[in-house]
């Protein structure tokens, strides 16, 4: 039985895929018939400046739009780490890109640093940076089933995009599920 409300936050800087991995998220959770809020603000710098999307997820009404407090983070620039982190609950899940936020401050439950950017550009691309992490962090939580976040993909991506993204998707489970990411945990 999923949580009845979760909060989460994907931060970085503008110009990451940012807004789009909330949408994607927010699709494949209506498709489960959960209800979502979505936010989001973001610098007047179209790119480089901090940017963030929020989702508050509910199994009904939600009763208040915006995140107080987050269960998730998915941080992938450390701009974001300075306005989120002092917004995490007590035994939040952050999942971080090791590249881009080297050094994350004390205190979180769950910290998983992750390839997530070097592991899009393995795959040809790292503006897929924003699906590797929304993959991992579906296979984290269990927040939907990978089935709808696949369904949500195929259905918005472009033709061109299709196969990058859904190997995005692909890798991003594989890295959730590493030994070295279990072994953390």
């Amino acid at each position: 039985m999923p949580k009845s409300r979760i909060e989460l936050r994907f931060g970085g800087t503008g110009g990451q895929g940012l807004l789009l991995s909330a949408k994607l998220l927010a699709d494949a959770l209506a498709l489960e018939g959960r209800h979502v809020a979505q936010s989001q603000t973001y610098e007047p710098t179209s790119r480089g400046g901090f940017c963030n999307a929020d989702l508050v997820v509910a199994s009904g009404e939600v009763d208040y739009p915006l995140p107080m407090e987050f269960d998730h983070l998915v941080l992938l620039d450390k701009i974001a780490i300075k306005p989120s982190w002092p917004r995490l609950k007590a035994g939040a899940l952050v999942i971080a890109d090791t590249r881009l936020c080297p050094e994350l401050p004390e205190g979180a439950g769950q910290r998983h640093q992750l390839p997530l950017s070097r592991t899009a550009i393995e795959l040809g691309s790292e503006r897929v940076t924003n699906i590797v992490a929304l993959a991992v962090l579906v296979a984290m939580t269990d927040i939907c089933k990978r089935k709808s976040v696949e369904q949500v993909i195929r259905a918005s991506s472009p033709r061109g995009f299709l196969d990058l993204n859904m190997d995005a998707l692909a890798a991003g489970y594989a890295l959730a599920s590493a030994p070295a990411v279990l072994a953390a945990s």
